[in-house]
């Protein structure tokens, strides 16, 4: 490791100071990914700070899952390999949390997906290998199963767009798709499951996958599109209804 290049600025959290130069580091590569990290001591000499502050900062690493800690002799804080789905997770959570202030309106919503999603479904068809088939096929047979619950049925909605995203063969894009499909739909579906018709939702989703089925970009596109302003429509019925229902208490009081 590098000395310490500037400063810690007492105005700052040190621990937080701490993480983030180390976390640079790992970002740039001075620290590999399995790369044992020096001691507690070894870095509390390098910052000029205490042992406790270092502890903070490597719990402020763990927490970004960028470290973890190993027991044993050989043991200590290691650079964790970079993880996809980990670091959608931690966008996602805050996506999810803009949906429900209404960050995010109705019409920013769609248009992601929509822009977003066709995009995906096009490389898809180019690019999906009878792997990527098969997994997209998978997760439509349990959709269309007429006994599962609605948590379920979304569950199976996003995997079903997960199962696309991977098909693109762009890690990028499945990055970017694994936070809009986890945070969107489930935030949309809490509202409109009451006003959806689960066959015509299963119907647009067979046209896609028979779409891919093909290498037919054009109409997979089509239907992703269907599928979308479908989505849309019952979004808006929701939405109007909760405002009525919200009106007549407002009237009752």
């Amino acid at each position: 490791m590098e000395e310490a290049r500037s400063e810690i600025q007492a105005t700052k959290s040190l621990a937080h100071q701490i993480a983030t130069a180390l976390q640079q580091e790992i970002v740039q590569g001075t620290l590999s990914v399995e790369e044992r990290l020096p001691s507690e001591a070894e870095i509390a000499q390098r910052f000029g700070v205490s042992q406790p502050t270092v502890r903070e900062a490597l719990k402020i690493l763990a927490a970004k899952k960028l470290v973890r800690s190993k027991r044993g002799p050989n043991g200590g804080m290691f650079v964790n390999a970079p993880s996809l789905t980990a670091a959608s997770q931690m966008l996602q959570e805050m996506t999810t949390w803009f949906v429900g202030l209404g960050v995010f309106g109705l019409h920013e919503i769609v248009e992601a997906r929509l822009l977003l999603g066709r995009i995906c479904v096009r490389l898809a068809a180019e690019r999906a290998t009878p792997e990527d088939i098969a997994s997209i096929e998978a997760t439509l047979v349990a959709f269309e199963r007429n006994d599962i619950s609605d948590e379920e049925f979304c569950r199976l909605d996003v995997a079903f767009h997960h199962a696309i995203a991977q098909a693109t063969g762009n890690n990028e894009l499945r990055f970017i798709m694994l936070v809009v499909n986890d945070s969107l739909i489930p935030a949309t579906n809490m509202i409109s499951f009451r006003f959806r018709e689960r066959g015509r939702v299963v119907a647009l989703h067979a046209d896609i996958l028979q779409a891919l089925r093909t290498r037919n970009a054009d109409a997979a596109t089509a239907a992703f599109e269907e599928l979308i302003a479908y989505q849309s429509s019952v979004y808006e019925k929701a939405l109007a209804a909760r405002q009525g229902d919200s009106a007549k208490k407002q009237e009752n009081r």
